[in-house]
């Protein structure tokens, strides 16, 4: 059992939040001999939070090898693409942002060892060689990183090991999808000097076609590495020096339209796994791209960070610096026809540079102190092309919106744990930032027409946030706690596709205040565990992305603060082993959102009153009392039976599954503008022995082939959904040694 008892200390060793230090890896020679028995993550049974925590063994087991993937694991989360492009925004508890330019800051930061990507998109590529990741809900930033509203998604690769270890994973499936995983890991230098090196492939697997000539389009082209060496010249010292390189030329999922807003350009009727688009040589040669591009992206992401700690013996320091780049070319036909009416072309070049200063103090003490600082700068340049050449009488033309965006902000940070009597502890933390945002040199060009000029902008945020609670542990199986955090995030400003100044103007920083209880119980050691909590949100000026209706052009895109709303709920998470040989996961997230007040353009509304009259023109709307945007119920889960088949070898035989209610994608969004309800099914059959190297696996992913829709959007004449993939059947192999 050696194999799988060494993956079970890596899994544990990085079960904490961002923050724990990487020298815990010390303990990797640890033998436990029967861990794959026990529950994992146990010293996160005493947090007082609602984080969810996996291994990477359970993303791997359950098909998660995708951000998109992770709402498979977690409660009340939601995970996107924007317009069917590599752009993703995070939902957590329905708090989140959907940003298509990924000019402003997430409301689910992402997190890879510690260092935080204040812009999702950087963090495209990097999920592989994982040792285990976490969902965390509700305000954070008072212990680490920056401040946010909604919460954050951390991921813990595996570092360097004290012995020389290698491995590779092959894994074959449906329309000849290939992903390739293999790491080399060891010392260099005794104790002193050791290294990693881990890297993915992953290609094919397009599972749509143009039925007008046949063309495929999905596959995946992805090639990306990372480089970790860790250094310790003393026992109390540390640094971990990492890098990492991501090409992406995967192609794009296709969108299904649902409405046509210009009758007067037929429909495709197209099924389930057709899709239909069109790429015109003249805007070929605008964007500087070859003829015959499908949609899809041209992406390079790198980035170093460096990690330094030493120990003080009262507390310890620690250094994380980091540097993170993107250069994102990216074609999408958004209006899901053969006519050029939302084609759209994306240069992105963006870069940031992140620095965190923490002074912990020791574990084991009465009073816990963390006091940091954070720094980030990021520098973009953004170039949007459209061709509405078939979008006529109201267009007609190809166009270009570019621009510039200065940022930086600063933080600083302490939080504090001060155990009091009758087992109690009391939680307290506060945060000061400063974000400064400048929108400089937007320009738009409609070729053949005029050229537009718009001024410079900015938003500005200088706040206050904090954490204050209560934590009661009456015996080491439970722990309740109660507590009240205030989340802040800075404003921004919109940037696309822009043709009147008043599409700039900021929109204002958000403040979640939220209260949260809940409870961490083992109810049998090892074979039931129960986690619960229950939450309310007060929130102001949330963040969306509105509607702007131009006369004479039509409805854009434009953020906008929601002056005041609120959403609760509760969680589940429960892990249980009924009878030998049977391990069984669940979560469960129920949610309830309303708008307490906010008037807006109605966009079904305004939809409408154009296809009778053919006139662009805002209609708005009192939603005051309506719902939010949010599914209300979220069930996911897994079953498992393993069993030693013969006298060397183990079988396992599992299923994964989840579920998700209906989702109003426009405010009070009924008919077409909400995704219907689905529920996936996953099965495994997995073999390999107790003291091999290999293991084995064969596995189907959504084993029911259901038709179902991931996300929905409007561009230009189309209101669109994207589908999510069928159903793949695929097998698996590994060696490690």
């Amino acid at each position: 059992m050696r194999r799988r008892n060494e993956f079970v200390t890596a899994s544990n060793r990085h079960a904490t939040k961002p923050g724990a230090h990487s020298a815990s890896s010390r303990s990797e020679t640890l033998t436990v001999t029967v861990g794959r028995h026990h529950f994992r993550f146990n010293a996160a049974q005493h947090e007082a939070d609602a984080a969810t925590h996996v291994t990477g063994e359970t993303l791997i087991r359950q098909g998660v090898v995708s951000v998109l993937d992770l709402p498979r694991i977690a409660p009340n989360m939601t995970v996107q693409s924007v317009n069917g492009t590599g752009t993703t925004n995070y939902f957590l508890r329905g708090v989140g942002l959907n940003d298509y330019t990924q000019n402003n800051m997430s409301s689910v930061l992402v997190y890879y060892d510690d260092v935080a990507f204040p812009l999702a998109r950087m963090a495209s590529g990097l999920m592989f060689d994982v040792a285990s990741a976490s969902v965390d809900p509700g305000p954070v930033g008072f212990e680490h990183g920056q401040t946010d509203t909604g919460g954050e998604v951390s991921f813990r690769t595996a570092d360097p090991t004290a012995h020389w270890q290698t491995g590779v994973t092959q894994d074959i499936a449906s329309r000849a999808r290939s992903r390739t995983n293999m790491f080399v890991s060891g010392p260099l230098l005794g104790e002193t000097l050791a290294f990693r090196l881990a890297a993915q492939t992953m290609h094919g697997g397009g599972w749509q076609y143009n039925p007008a000539n046949g063309d495929h389009l999905g596959d995946a082209d992805l090639w990306a590495l990372r480089a970790k060496l860790r250094w310790r010249p003393a026992e109390k010292t540390e640094f971990m020096l990492t890098g990492h390189w991501v090409q992406d030329d995967s192609q794009a999922i296709g969108v299904k339209p649902v409405i046509n807003f210009l009758p007067s350009r037929p429909y495709p009727d197209l099924g389930y796994q057709q899709a239909a688009w069109d790429y015109r040589q003249a805007f070929s040669k605008l964007i500087g791209r070859s003829p015959g591009l499908k949609p899809g992206a041209h992406d390079t992401y790198w980035g170093a960070d460096l990690k330094g700690s030493h120990d003080f013996s009262f507390a310890t320091l620690r250094s994380i610096s980091a540097f993170e780049t993107e250069r994102v070319g990216e074609y999408t036909d958004q209006d899901g026809t053969a006519w050029a009416t939302g084609n759209n072309y994306r240069n992105i070049v963006a870069n940031n540079f992140s620095q965190e200063l923490r002074l912990e103090s020791r574990k084991k003490t009465h009073l816990q102190w963390t006091l940091g600082a954070y720094y980030n700068r990021v520098r973009m340049t953004q170039q949007s092309y459209f061709d509405f050449t078939d979008y006529v009488p109201t267009r007609g033309y190809m166009q270009e919106t570019s621009f510039g965006q200065n940022q930086q902000t600063f933080s600083q940070f302490v939080h504090m744990r001060y155990r009091l009597p009758f087992h109690l502890r009391l939680l307290g933390g506060l945060s000061h930032e400063a974000d400064d945002r400048q929108l400089l040199d937007l320009r738009t060009v409609q070729f053949g027409r005029r050229a537009l000029r718009f001024r410079s902008t900015g938003a500005n945020m200088n706040q206050f946030s904090g954490t204050l609670g209560l934590q009661w542990q009456p015996v080491d199986r439970f722990m309740g706690y109660f507590k009240v955090s205030r989340g802040v995030k800075p404003g921004g400003m919109t940037a696309n596709n822009t043709v009147v100044q008043g599409q700039l103007d900021p929109f204002k920083p958000e403040t979640v205040l939220a209260y949260e209880t809940g409870f961490k119980a083992d109810i049998v050691p090892g074979r039931a565990r129960l986690n619960a909590a229950a939450f309310y949100y007060d929130y102001h000026d949330q963040q969306y992305i509105g509607t702007y209706v131009v006369p004479g052009y039509g409805p854009l895109g434009r953020y906008q603060n929601i002056p005041k709303s609120e959403l609760w709920g509760v969680e589940f998470s429960t892990e249980i082993t009924p009878l030998r040989h049977v391990y069984l996961t669940q979560n469960l997230g129920y949610l309830r959102s309303k708008f307490l007040d906010f008037q807006a353009v109605n966009v079904s509304a305004v939809n409408a009153n154009y296809t009778r009259t053919g006139i662009w023109a805002p209609i708005y709307t009192d939603y005051a009392g309506t719902g939010g945007m949010n599914p209300k119920l979220t069930l996911n889960g897994s079953g498992s039976y393993r069993h030693r088949i013969v006298k060397n070898y183990e079988a396992e035989a599992g299923l994964d599954w989840n579920f998700r209610s209906a989702q109003p994608m426009t405010p009070g969004g009924t008919g077409d503008y909400q995704l219907p309800a689905y529920f996936l099914l996953g099965a495994h059959i997995t073999m390999h022995p107790l003291r091999g190297p290999w293991t084995a696996t064969v596995y189907a992913s959504n084993i029911l082939d259901r038709q179902y829709f991931t996300t929905s959007s409007q561009s230009t004449t189309t209101y669109f959904r994207i589908p999510g993939p069928p159903r793949f059947i695929g097998g698996r192999v590994g060696l490690t040694y």
